[in-house]
């Protein structure tokens, strides 16, 4: 009876709680612009039917022929429409704007009263959010307001905050909204972090095979990738006879510039009808080059601004969705005045002139920049549905407001989104390849090494999928990857990203881009630099340099390399060819070292000179002695050298004195040119070294640099660990 009971126990634990409330959640939409940002977070609500209840509400300008009836997109997705509510006023002026959020108050009232929502979702800055935001606050319903905080320009900024002060809780994009948000009074811990929500479907959709199909069914069958132009221009409400004269220069510049354009209608503010009618009076409908569009479906227009030659207009696509792909962008006024943006905008502020307008164009046309992920990095929405689940809905409504002064944070403290800001770190050897993933204080969390492949293709497509897996564990180990950073032999191009000259011992590595690719395929700032450069950095910011404005880092290892810090700086020379230490020359008549020359300290003191070395013992039977435990199928190695030294072998001891001279001459050629503070022996010979160098600096060095502290390096890996430097440097410095 006992073991009965126990199952039966055991099997009612089992069984889902059918007792447990799931939080009803509403999405209200108003058009096509903020359908592509709610979408996601709909199919992130449906996909958990044990958590939450969804209901959708439909109104504004989904249900205007005119602007392409795009309620139908959403029953195509598959959503279930609660509520349809007529609640434009035509006309498209601002009076007409006024009496469609007013109509939308007398409407709303009953359908939130039938549907009875724990929390409604509103996004943006658009009027009729306004009115759903009015709306629920007054019949007592939480909110939660996406994309809040932000600065664009125009009347939006207005209503965009006045949403936020009615909302009860906000999911921002960048952590500059974030720091807006706080300062407006908002309280901190009713704020997350989350990023854009169209980014999860836009960094993994964008590229699709058939893209090239849906460009020539939007712009014709003879259109080439790159070699087409994305328009959309909307109304500025608080100036609109100036935004209209825009309008007509842009389409005057596009005739002008002679290219393949796909123009979308703007949308329904207020000057939206005078617009069009600029639009038809040049033309453009008829006109061979254009193709006007009232609505391009996202995953579409996603391919469309992805392989444009450029975007023009003022559209927040502009400065937000196309820095992700790199695509170059013309802004034209002050609308999205503003956002914050990447490089790839130039902005045409007081685009006065058809000249002005086209030079823009000539400018901008054709480039690709470096992707950019200021408003996302594909996370959004498995953030805002944790963040969801975690709402008390048994907590008092009442809002309240945190008043100065703000809290001095970047983030908030809530412990189910707090993220570690990390690198993607990759270091390419001779022989294997290295991918990790490195937190802020510089420690690896997961470390993934392959044999690195022959041939440039297999190398290419085993760094980006070894970077993929990184990416997608990262989720799960609460890593947020700022950016990546690469460590590779030879001589490297950082400003540019390129590999100008390898190491022998990576074959196919010479005169590569290593920049474009990872970045085009990750959506991530790529660093790239020298390995020695690379070690030197994770001393500045991890080992025994930091806090050392002038220092050099000797690597000691297969090769000999190294960096040199000085002013808090690193050396790259005007051939990116500085601290090439292995290759300072100690003798005329020195054996041959492999970039061709004789003499250098790496044909004395690398791994590979004393593996010479010591197979030229072996060959002469030089090298055994006794207590040397030798297979017979053992290769030759450095280790058997010192280990020979070690038990009194008087050839192979020569040997190593002489590598330690060269070492240690070499680096007081460094001490009487550079005069750091400090010098740093790195790699797996480094210990060995330490002490000899050290004599030799205070025996045969000047005076004035023989108290110079020669120390071995505490890092366990300095190249990953310096790669990851200049993404954790450089990335914080940028926004998001």
């Amino acid at each position: 009876m006992q073991r009965v009971r126990e199952k039966m126990e055991r099997e009612i634990m089992t069984q889902p709680n059918p007792y447990k409330r799931k939080v009803r959640v509403c999405v209200a939409t108003c058009n096509r612009a903020d359908y592509s940002k709610l979408a996601p977070i709909m199919f992130g609500i449906k996909s958990h039917p044990d958590d939450f209840e969804l209901e959708v509400v439909v109104l504004g300008s989904h249900l205007i022929d005119d602007y392409g009836n795009t309620f139908r997109l959403i029953e195509q997705d598959d959503f279930d429409i609660g509520s349809k509510l007529h609640t434009i006023v035509r006309g498209e002026d601002e009076a007409a704007m006024v009496e469609s959020v007013g109509l939308a108050l007398v409407k709303l009232p009953d359908v939130l009263q039938r549907l009875r929502p724990d929390i409604l979702v509103i996004h943006g800055d658009r009027f009729d959010a306004l009115a759903l935001a009015t709306a629920a606050a007054l019949m007592n319903i939480r909110i939660l307001h996406v994309e809040g905080g932000e600065i664009s320009g125009t009347i939006d900024d207005s209503i965009r905050h006045a949403i936020s002060k009615l909302a009860h809780y906000h999911a921002c994009c960048t952590p500059r909204a974030e720091q807006y948000l706080i300062a407006m009074c908002e309280d901190h811990s009713r704020i997350l972090l989350a990023g854009c929500p169209s980014y999860d479907k836009l960094l993994s959709t964008h590229h699709k095979d058939n893209y090239m199909d849906i460009i020539k069914s939007w712009l014709g069958a003879d259109v080439q990738d790159h070699d087409y132009i994305v328009a959309l221009q909307h109304p500025v409400t608080t100036d609109i006879q100036h935004s209209i004269k825009i309008y007509g220069l842009m389409l005057d510049a596009l005739v002008s510039f002679n290219k393949r354009t796909l123009i979308l209608f703007p949308n329904i503010d207020a000057g939206s009808k005078e617009m069009v009618r600029v639009m038809r009076k040049k033309g453009i409908e008829q006109h061979p080059n254009f193709q006007a569009v009232k609505h391009i479906p996202f995953e579409q227009f996603i391919q469309l601004v992805c392989h444009a030659g450029c975007m023009i207009g003022n559209s927040s696509c502009g400065v937000r969705e196309a820095g992700a792909f790199g695509t170059p962008v013309v802004n034209l006024g002050t609308r999205q005045t503003g956002r914050e943006t990447g490089e790839n905008v130039l902005h045409v502020r007081d685009a006065d002139t058809h000249n002005k307008i086209y030079h823009a164009l000539e400018l901008q046309f054709g480039k690709r920049y470096p992707c950019c992920k200021i408003y996302g990095d594909g996370s959004a929405v498995p953030r805002i549905l944790k963040f969801l689940r975690t709402i008390d809905l048994d907590e008092p409504l009442q809002k309240t407001f945190c008043f100065p002064p703000v809290k001095d944070s970047f983030s908030q403290d809530i412990d189910y989104i707090l993220e570690t800001q990390s690198a993607l770190s990759i270091d390419l050897g001779g022989t294997n390849l290295r991918v990790a993933i490195v937190c802020m204080k510089g420690k690896i969390v997961k470390k993934y090494t392959q044999a690195n492949p022959k041939t440039y293709e297999d190398r290419m497509q085993l760094i980006l999928k070894m970077c993929f897996d990184a990416l997608r564990d990262a989720v799960g180990l609460n890593c947020r990857v700022l950016g990546v950073g690469v460590s590779t032999g030879g001589r490297v191009n950082p400003q540019d990203g390129l590999v100008l000259h390898s190491t022998k011992l990576i074959q196919e590595w010479s005169s590569v881009d290593l920049r474009t690719p990872i970045s085009d395929a990750l959506h991530l700032p790529v660093w790239v630099d020298n390995d020695g450069n690379c070690a030197a950095l994770a001393e500045k910011k991890f080992g025994h340099g930091k806090g050392v404005e002038n220092f050099v880092t000797v690597i000691t290892g297969t090769g000999i390399g190294g960096g040199i810090i000085h002013h808090n700086e690193l050396v790259h020379g005007s051939t990116f060819c500085a601290a090439e230490l292995g290759h300072i020359m100690v003798s005329l008549e020195g054996p041959e070292c492999s970039c061709g020359s004789r003499g250098c300290i790496e044909a004395y003191a690398s791994g590979m000179a004393l593996q010479r070395e010591a197979k030229r013992l072996h060959d002469e039977d030089l090298l055994k002695v006794e207590g040397m435990d030798m297979k017979l199928s053992e290769p030759i190695t450095a280790a058997h050298l010192i280990t020979a030294a070690r038990l009194g072998n008087s050839k192979a001891d020569a040997v190593l004195h002489k590598a330690s001279t060269a070492l240690g001459v070499g680096i007081i050629n460094i001490l009487h040119t550079v005069n750091p503070s400090l010098v740093i022996l790195s790699g797996v010979l480094a210990s060995y070294y330490q002490s000899s160098v050290q004599r030799i600096v205070s025996e045969r060095a000047l005076f004035s640099v023989q108290c110079v502290k020669v120390t071995t390096s505490d890092l366990e890996d300095p190249a990953l660990l310096g790669a990851a430097s200049m993404v954790l440097d450089y990335a914080t410095r940028r926004t998001y």
